[in-house]
């Protein structure tokens, strides 16, 4: 430990992984604090009684950004490519290629013969979509190149990209409506809306969630599991002499002094935790400025007022069946819907933060259960070394209200409310695409929107920083002013990872990880 950093990151995440990556690799001093006992965030893989599970994201898009920044470091990691099916009911297809939206179609009208109409005008809306993502990611982005003068290079590629690039994301700031709502412009078939936008996140916006279809030919997972990008990226920073405090929550910063803690002084300062409490802790060390002052209570006082987007319900199961038997039914990653009747068919009554009622609670979780979709995820799948022999596990996973589960622990039922939902899992899945599954678990556990909370500290245990259900999001979210989502109003302070862009993602914190150590190395005059 130094008394003096020029870079103090703040949240071992993804963003700050990597901008501890660029800060260090220019060389700078660095030191990274997080509050677990590990590095990697919501990316993140453990081990129990022999089985690897991914406790995060279940699989990574490069979206011309991983993999360019994994060369950039001089990082290497084995890959494999993670397929996706697609299922409702009885019908399901493989998003192998851009063909595979053919099938996507003819399921869908399988599904709803009555909808073929609009069924094929929401796949054009597809299709067009997935063009300006072939735009967006067409070519490995060019913040992650050391130089540019390779001419040919900008003549022939760079250059006629940007042109593309130019043109396409004005047309992407157009779709910024949510999805369901634009669905309806093409069929008044709710069901049908809903099969196809229901596990996307509440009022996710339309580019984001229809350019899904697009982004499953991208999925990747990583030998080992998904926590192997962490831990590459840790080991990076190690052989590079960066300090990396676990264990260790930062709960004051005094912005005149430049130090963390009452004692580790910066240069410059990284944020790549959740946002409000970064603001909670300026507004409670008051700056001799009181303009500025001013402007940081004022902003802690509207992130205040916003809340983090959906979280999720995910059940781990381990089970004595044998790889063959799951990949007889899907690949490797799965979007399963048991039935076609759609969500909105579901009594939302229980959301109400006045029910407490806990059999309206269980009923709404009941009939929630049995409609939701499911993204299921089988690690062993795409590296056998990720089970005990002749084993499975799968981790299933579905989107989950924080404030539900929030108010069953606080009205004392919070285990029995867990117990409940893993069986009506079970049940559902094993009365349809899994026969006879709750006859060969070995060992079964959960975690609700309050466990992630409790783990990482984002508030409302929220996946991909803020929800789109209120209005205006308070960061950036225009792809064209993404190298403004880092800055925050002191120069020597910036911002990075799922809450300083949104909509977010792994690629986005990425990104901002990457501009944040832009930022902080111009200040600092380094290189």
């Amino acid at each position: 430990m130094k008394e003096r950093y020029d870079v103090v990151v703040v949240g071992g995440g993804i963003a700050g992984l990597v901008a501890s990556a660029y800060c260090a690799r220019s060389g700078c001093s660095v030191l990274l604090c997080e509050q677990q006992e590990k590095l990697g965030g919501l990316v993140n893989s453990f081990e129990r009684d022999g089985f690897i599970y991914d406790q995060g994201i279940r699989a990574i898009e490069n979206s011309g950004i991983i993999f360019p920044m994994l060369k950039q470091l001089d990082i290497e990691i084995p890959w494999v490519r993670s397929p996706v099916t697609l299922a409702v009911g009885d019908e399901k297809i493989v998003v192998e290629s851009k063909e595979s939206f053919v099938g996507y179609q003819a399921m869908l009208e399988n599904l709803y013969p009555q909808n073929k109409c609009d069924i094929a005008a929401i796949m054009e809306e597809i299709k067009k979509i997935t063009t300006y993502m072939d735009v967006l990611y067409g070519i490995d982005n060019p913040m992650f190149l050391d130089s540019y003068d390779d001419f040919s290079y900008v003549r022939k590629t760079l250059l006629p990209w940007l042109f593309k690039y130019m043109k396409t994301i004005g047309k992407i700031g157009k779709l910024n409506e949510p999805v369901a709502e634009y669905l309806q412009k093409f069929t008044n078939n709710q069901a049908l809306i809903d099969i196809i936008a229901q596990h996307f996140f509440a009022d996710t916006p339309t580019f984001f969630a229809l350019s899904y279809f697009g982004l499953y030919l991208e999925y990747q997972y990583p030998m080992g599991g998904t926590g192997a990008l962490p831990l590459a990226l840790e080991k990076y920073l190690r052989s590079h002499d960066v300090d990396i405090l676990l264990n260790y929550p930062v709960t004051k910063i005094d912005a005149e002094q430049q130090t963390i803690e009452g004692r580790i002084k910066y240069d410059h300062l990284i944020w790549a935790a959740d946002l409000k409490q970064l603001y909670r802790i300026l507004k409670t060390n008051p700056l001799r400025d009181p303009k500025m002052q001013n402007t940081i209570e004022k902003t802690s006082n509207l992130l205040e007022t916003k809340h983090g987007g959906d979280s999720i319900f995910s059940h781990f199961v381990a089970t004595d069946l044998p790889p063959s038997y799951f990949k007889e039914r899907s690949t490797h990653h799965l979007f399963y819907t048991p039935n076609t009747k759609g969500l909105s068919t579901v009594d939302i009554k229980a959301l109400d933060p006045t029910i407490h009622d806990k059999q309206v609670i269980k009923e709404y979780l009941k009939a929630y259960l049995e409609t939701t979709t499911y993204e299921i995820s089988i690690p062993v799948l795409r590296d056998p070394n990720l089970a005990p022999p002749g084993k499975t596990a799968i981790i299933i996973s579905t989107l989950a209200s924080y404030e539900l589960f929030k108010r069953i622990e606080n009205d004392g039922w919070y285990e029995e409310a867990k117990q409940f939902s893993q069986e009506h899992i079970i049940k559902t899945l094993a009365s349809s695409l899994y026969e006879g599954l709750e006859d060969h678990i070995l060992d079964a556990f959960t975690s609700t929107p309050r466990t992630i909370e409790k783990l990482t500290s984002n508030s409302e245990g929220a996946i991909t920083g803020w929800a789109f259900t209120e209005g205006e999001v308070p960061v950036i979210h225009s792809m064209k002013k993404i190298t403004k989502s880092v800055i925050t109003p002191l120069t020597h302070i910036s911002q990075a990872g799922q809450w300083s862009f949104s909509p977010s993602g792994l690629p986005i914190s990425v990104m901002t990880g990457k501009l944040v150590a832009g930022r902080a190395l111009k200040e600092l005059g380094k290189k």
